[in-house]
C-alpha cells in the first residue's frame, strides 16, 4: 500500500493512493498515519480493505507529511564511501548518527525556506525507514521485520551551521521545512529490497544526484539492528539511511540553494519531491 496524509498543514487527513493513482480518504478507519496505525496488526487490517470503497478524494490537496507525530527523525551520516570521498571525510568505521528535530519535518512540496543569513544550504535525497514497532536490540537478521515501510526524505543542511564552529550535526540539520518526508509511506510488503534502489535530485533540472541503496556502507538491517541497541525505537520513528555523492558542498566550486530553485527528488518505488527555494 501506499499511505499518504493530505489537506492542509497541521490539519492532513489519513489516505490511501489507489491503482488508479487516485487519493482515498481513510479518516473514517484511522485517526492518522501514525503510531498504531503503523504496527503490523493494523498495516495488515489496512490491507483487507478494497480501495473502492473508500471515499474518493476530489481535486489536487496538498500532501502532507507521509508520517504524523513522528518521535524520532535519526540520520546516518557519511553512508555511502564516494558520498565521505566528496566531504573530504574518512569512510566511518560504525554508522555516524545524529537527529533532525521533528519540526523540521514538512510535505513532499512544500516550500524549502532558506534560514535567516544562510548562504550554503544544501540538498541530500535519502531513503527513508519508517519503525512499525517497539524495537530493542533486534538482531540484523530480524531487523527488517520492524520496517513498517519506506518513503522518500530530503535531508536539507545548512553546512555552515552544520561545520564551521562547535557543537553537533543537528545546528545545520533542523531548520524549519528542513525536512519533507513522502509523498507516500509504501508499506514494506511493496518493496522487494530496499537494499537496490536508485535514488536522484536534480535543482533546476540539472541533475547533481544520482545513486543507489547497492552502495550504502550500512545497509537498512543493520542501521535498524545498531540504532535498538542504543535506544528503543518506536512505531512512527523515521531513519533516514544517507546520501550518494552529488551534494552541492562536493562541488568545486560548491554550489548551494538560492531562493527560486526548484529542486525535484525520488526515490524508485516510493514518489518523488518537488521543493521551491524561498526566504
Amino acid at each position: 500500500m501506499k499511505l499518504l496524509r493530505y489537506g492542509t498543514a497541521g490539519a492532513e487527513k489519513p489516505g490511501l493512493l489507489d491503482s488508479t493513482g487516485a487519493i482515498r480518504d481513510l479518516s473514517g478507519i484511522v485517526p492518522d498515519i501514525s503510531r498504531d496505525t503503523l504496527l503490523p496488526e493494523s498495516i495488515a487490517a489496512l490491507r483487507k480493505i478494497d480501495p473502492s470503497s473508500l471515499p474518493r478524494v476530489s481535486g489536487t490537496p496538498r500532501l502532507g507529511p507521509c508520517v504524523g507525530q513522528v518521535g524520532k527523525f535519526i540520520c546516518i551520516g557519511l553512508n555511502y564511501s564516494d558520498h565521505a570521498a566528496e566531504s573530504g571525510m574518512a569512510v566511518p568505521a560504525e554508522p555516524i548518527v545524529f537527529m533532525k528535530a521533528t519540526s523540521c519535518i514538512v510535505g513532499p512540496n512544500d516550500n524549502i525556506e532558506l534560514p535567516r543569513g544562510s548562504q550554503k544550504t544544501d540538498w541530500e535525497v535519502e531513503l527513508g525507514v519508517v519503525i512499525g514497532k517497539r524495537a530493542k536490540y533486534v538482531t540484523e537478521q530480524d531487523a527488517l521485520s520492524y520496517a513498517a515501510g519506506y518513503c522518500v526524505v530530503h535531508d536539507l543542511s545548512e553546512r555552515a551551521y552544520q561545520l564551521e564552529g562547535t557543537g553537533q550535526w543537528v545546528k545545520g540539520k533542523s531548520a524549519d521545512t528542513f525536512g519533507p518526508i513522502g509523498p507516500w509511506l509504501v508499506t514494506a510488503d511493496e518493496v522487494s529490497d530496499c537494499g537496490n534502489l536508485n535514488l536522484w535530485l536534480e535543482v533546476d533540472g540539472h541533475r547533481y544526484q544520482d545513486g543507489s541503496t547497492k552502495t550504502l556502507i550500512f545497509g537498512v538491517p543493520y542501521l535498524i539492528s545498531y540504532l535498538s541497541k542504543f535506544m528503543s525505537l518506536q512505531p512512527g520513528d523515521i531513519i533516514s539511511t544517507g546520501t550518494p555523492p552529488g551534494v552541492g558542498h562536493g562541488k568545486k566550486p560548491p554550489v548551494y540553494l538560492c531562493e527560486g530553485n526548484v529542486v525535484r527528488l525520488g526515490v524508485a518505488g516510493l514518489g518523488e519531491q518537488q521543493q521551491r527555494v524561498v526566504v
